[in-house]
């Protein structure tokens, strides 16, 4: 039986996460750190956190495997600065105290296209948190790159509404790569690599997202 934390469970990957893995029945206990609190759930314990001030001596690290779906817009980030310590500084921080405590697993969500060398924000922070927890030493390492991620997101986002729209819509003429990266589907993918991920370090792009979403319709 696996004892998780999921970081980012307020979001769309991390809700979707939350649900897989509180139903699964391998699973003993999720601890989910938000800043605002969870519906209660018998296996769920949700500390009340902030970003900037991680309690590192809760006893509550101890875990088996733990999965991140943090992530957040350069439109909500009022700087350049609090965009990089969201994106990367927050979450390679949880996978840090988590590897200190013992976890033995590791599964993060990323983008395609992330590259610590890139000239372009966005996919150079994802790189660079990439980076950053490989260096950590985890037996098993999970990282999924997916693309555009589909789903019923809390905020409207007409731009997104409209590229998910014409990307459903086309998505027969597309190759798996360039498809819509469901966001029940990378929750399956990184709750799974959590609980029993391989030894060793495992990169999932958005074509194998796309197939494997494809195998849950049918």
């Amino acid at each position: 039986m696996t004892k998780l934390l999921l970081a980012g469970a307020t979001g769309l990957v991390g809700g979707e996460a939350l649900a897989l893995s509180l139903a699964d029945e391998r699973v003993t206990k999720v601890v989910a750190p938000t800043r605002r609190p969870l519906a209660p759930h018998p296996k769920l314990l949700n500390p009340i956190v902030k970003a900037d001030s991680l309690p590192l001596d809760a006893d509550w690290w101890a875990v088996d495997g733990g999965l991140c779906a943090i992530g957040t817009t350069r439109a909500k980030s009022p700087s350049a600065a609090a965009y990089r310590a969201i994106d990367l500084d927050y979450p390679f921080a949880i996978a840090k105290r988590m590897r200190e405590a013992g976890a033995l697993r590791f599964a993060l969500t990323s983008s395609m296209g992330a590259n610590a060398r890139s000239p372009f924000r966005y996919p150079r922070i994802k790189g660079e948190l990439e980076e950053a927890i490989a260096r950590l030493g985890f037996p098993s390492l999970t990282i999924a790159r997916p693309g555009f991620i589909g789903g019923e997101r809390k905020e409207h986002r007409p731009m997104e509404h409209m590229l998910g729209r014409l990307l459903r819509i086309t998505a027969p003429l597309l190759p798996p790569i360039a498809r819509i990266s469901p966001a029940k589907t990378i929750a399956a993918i990184l709750v799974d690599a959590a609980i029993s991920g391989a030894i060793g370090s495992h990169s999932v792009n958005a074509a194998v997202i796309a197939r494997a979403a494809s195998n849950r319709l049918e």
